[in-house]
């Protein structure tokens, strides 16, 4: 996959620093796959914009997520998920941290709830190539 042509329509921020996603794990609880963590760091700390010609992502800055998986309630209404974008509507994007992998999944931010979960990559790149192919 190219991410050049992958993100052309995506307003990327600038790369984060990794001490940034190191303040995202201090507590221990989880561990940003690898993927996240080279593209956070060397392609985009987030950004919005259009993946591919009809997938609109946003990607939120590394220093946003411990905030907003709070302030989404993640741990109470799907324990085990790890938010970090949406689709600029009803879908936020997430990492399902229950299983080793990290493999990202869609689950609806009204009515958030582990049965309503849908697999969308195995990897972050994948996502990303899904994204894009959709």
């Amino acid at each position: 996959m190219r991410l050049d042509k992958t993100l052309e329509k995506f307003n990327t921020n600038p790369p984060a620093a990794e001490s940034t996603l190191q303040l995202c794990e201090a507590d221990g609880t989880i561990t940003l796959p690898e993927e996240y963590r080279r593209f956070i760091c060397t392609v985009a700390n987030g950004g919005e914009g259009f993946i591919g010609p009809n997938a609109y992502v946003i990607l939120w800055r590394a220093e946003e997520l411990t905030e907003l998986n709070k302030a989404y309630e993640v741990a109470e209404y799907a324990p085990g998920l790890f938010l970090f974008g949406s689709n600029g509507g009803g879908e936020a994007f997430a990492f399902d941290m229950r299983s080793a992998e990290r493999p990202i999944v869609a689950v609806p931010f009204v009515g958030m709830d582990l049965e309503n979960v849908q697999a969308l990559g195995s990897t972050f790149n994948e996502f990303l190539a899904r994204l894009h192919d959709s």
